[in-house]
């Protein structure tokens, strides 16, 4: 049965415009992107089997574009939809924090650096760059390493802090194991980069490691 049959309840689309996108499930959602569906599955019964072939949302998402473009039902300009969809997701995620105002949000930081760095199968170590009144300067990802790890030089960190006239930083990275616990390496880490900044009296604020399913943050663990 198309989905043109169904009831206007049933429908991922005027379900969407309804009851808002908080109420539909991943396939139904997903079915709103694909649009259509292939010969004998409606758009919707696609999605199911593309979630159950892929693991779930976030790994179809994550797919290399060689891998997504052979799919049943995907292909280039699927692709170049949904990386231009989750761009935008990001840009407005950066946008809240650049308007302007003081950071005053911690929620907004997690959810931007979490859209940010999750889904990066190395290691990732960012800077969110701030005035004296906390305000976001800019955002930097300063070294990238490998699946376990990144070196980190924080003569680099202090450089670009000085060059951009930051008052403060938030630090970020990712585990790629999906565990955002940090580990003794990170505290010393931690460490070493307040101790560097703090010769140019450049504050850190916190250091935020980005996990699969939670951001944690050093500040909230009494470790800076």
């Amino acid at each position: 049965m198309s989905i043109r049959d169904w009831s206007a309840a049933e429908r991922p689309r005027e379900k969407l415009l309804s009851l808002g996108p908080q109420a539909l499930s991943d396939a139904e959602l997903l079915a709103i992107f694909l649009r259509t569906g292939v010969r004998g599955k409606s758009a919707v019964d696609l999605a199911r089997d593309l979630l159950i072939q892929h693991g779930g949302l976030r790994p179809l998402l994550t797919l290399e574009a060689s891998t997504f473009c052979a799919t049943q039902g995907l292909g280039p300009a699927k692709y170049a939809q949904l990386q231009a969809s989750l761009e935008i997701t990001r840009r407005h995620l950066r946008a809240k924090l650049e308007r302007g105002d003081a950071l005053s949000s911690p929620s907004d930081t997690r959810s931007y650096l979490r859209a940010r760095l999750r889904d990066y199968p190395h290691e990732v170590f960012a800077c969110l760059f701030l005035d004296n009144r906390h305000r976001v300067i800019r955002y930097d990802e300063l070294f990238r390493g490998t699946i376990d790890g990144a070196s980190v030089h924080p003569r680099e960190v202090v450089k670009e802090a000085l060059r951009c006239n930051a008052a403060a930083l938030i630090l970020a990275h990712n585990h790629p194991s999906g565990i955002a616990e940090p580990s003794q390496a990170d505290r010393a880490l931690t460490g070493r980069l307040k101790a560097a900044l703090a010769l140019v009296d450049i504050r850190i604020l916190d250091h935020l490691i980005v996990g699969d399913r939670e951001v944690v943050s050093l500040a909230e663990q009494g470790l800076i």
